[in-house]
């Protein structure tokens, strides 16, 4: 065996833009870019904490933690973040501890790209 392959981890993440178009004409620009924004800075502090929670073998914290952020990424519409954190959760209950490992390494993927797409959108009129 001398050849390894290395796949890449890369998975398209996409922002509903209906559901924030929707938050900003609810909540107007400045309430919607204050809600995106605190969304934004509460998904990077739990996808930290996940980690951490995991790393620390708290699963039933982990869980709490997945189920945030569903309603955070349901908040603004990020649906690939929100599938993921259920896979988590789903994980979790079966007590598989290898698809724990592999699906929260997505949710963190997955989390760090919808941030990245987040604010991307930034220079985009809604």
């Amino acid at each position: 065996m001398d050849q390894v392959l290395k796949s890449g981890l890369k998975e398209t993440v996409r922002v509903d833009q209906d559901r924030l178009a929707a938050l900003y004409a609810e909540m107007g620009d400045l309430g919607a870019e204050d809600v995106v924004c605190r969304a934004m800075e509460e998904l990077a502090h739990r996808l930290s904490l996940c980690s951490r929670l995991y790393a620390a073998g708290e699963l039933t914290e982990l869980r709490k933690c997945a189920r945030s952020l569903i309603a955070i990424g349901d908040q603004i519409g990020m649906h690939m973040l929100i599938r993921v954190a259920g896979h988590v959760t789903d994980a979790i209950d079966a007590g598989d501890g290898p698809a724990i490992a592999a699906t929260l390494a997505r949710l963190i993927r997955i989390g760090e790209q919808s941030l990245s797409a987040i604010w991307d959108l930034q220079d985009i009129t809604i």
